[in-house]
């Protein structure tokens, strides 16, 4: 559809201009500041390449658990009437905006030794999630798991059940409707989904540090090693791997701007 030219408003467009430069203004000032010579030499330093390496491990486990999880989920909101219903999307998706710190402490008091699932699984098997890289990956999942969970619901609302129906009548078992008709027709949900919590937890910190820590090698990714060349005045470094994380978040998103704007 084919959209009728709108009125030029010359304060809207300043204003819009403003807000535009209020976002391209700090990329502008990595991208000037970038030492460019000597990005491939940072990017090859063994310290640099462990945190991409746990970044990358993180992020991609934490988008599996929230994908094993976060999809069942997305059904019952989507599909599923009972009490509470809406009080458990808020909490869903309440880490989306939760101060990260904050949701840190959080994971603490509940996964910690001392915490409320955390105690006795520590008491019963002396493991403990904090401070490891299995903490990196709940601390990831925690945040991102509510894009997946958002995107695959408005993808189960939006579809046509009547193929379901259908295929129920013919005799379809429902584990085999939802494999072989629901996960295909929400595919593109899904992987938008997917991709975008594979994207917030690349670059997650607060909870990352408070839960997790920050330890080279074991749970320090590619964020929280920005955060420590910075403290330690090697800004290159840092500028070099903010820009790469800023490249890979940009690609997503306009690569999805279709899933979330409606249009291509």
């Amino acid at each position: 559809m084919v959209r009728p030219p709108q009125p030029f408003n010359a304060v809207l467009v300043v204003l819009a201009a403003v807000a535009a430069l209020f976002f391209v203004l700090p990329l502008a000032g990595l991208v000037a500041r970038a030492p460019w010579a000597s990005a491939p030499g940072i990017l090859s330093d063994p310290q640099v390449l462990l945190a991409l390496r746990l970044s990358l491990i993180g992020s991609l486990a934490s988008t599996a658990l929230a994908m094993v999880l976060g999809v069942p989920l997305a059904w019952v909101l989507a599909r599923l009437r009972f009490p509470g219903k809406s009080l458990l999307r808020g909490l869903t998706t309440l880490p989306m905006v939760l101060p990260p710190v904050v949701a840190g402490v959080a994971l603490l008091l509940a996964f910690g030794r001392r915490g409320l699932v955390g105690a006795p699984i520590a008491d019963a098997t002396g493991l403990s999630l904090p401070f490891t890289t299995a903490g990196v990956i709940v601390a990831e999942s925690f945040v991102a798991m509510p894009f997946l969970v958002i995107t695959v619901e408005a993808g189960l609302r939006s579809m046509d059940v009547r193929f379901e129906e259908a295929a129920r009548t013919l005799g379809a078992r429902r584990w085999t409707v939802f494999r072989r008709v629901t996960l295909p027709l929400i595919g593109p949900s899904l992987a938008a989904g997917a991709v975008l919590a594979w994207s917030r937890a690349l670059g997650e910190f607060g909870a990352t540090i408070t839960f997790a820590g920050n330890f080279p090698g074991t749970t320090q990714t590619s964020p929280l090693a920005v955060y420590i060349d910075l403290e330690s005045g090697r800004l290159e470094s840092a500028v070099v791997l903010s820009l790469l994380l800023v490249f890979v978040s940009l690609a997503v998103l306009v690569a999805l701007r279709g899933r979330y704007l409606g249009d291509t």
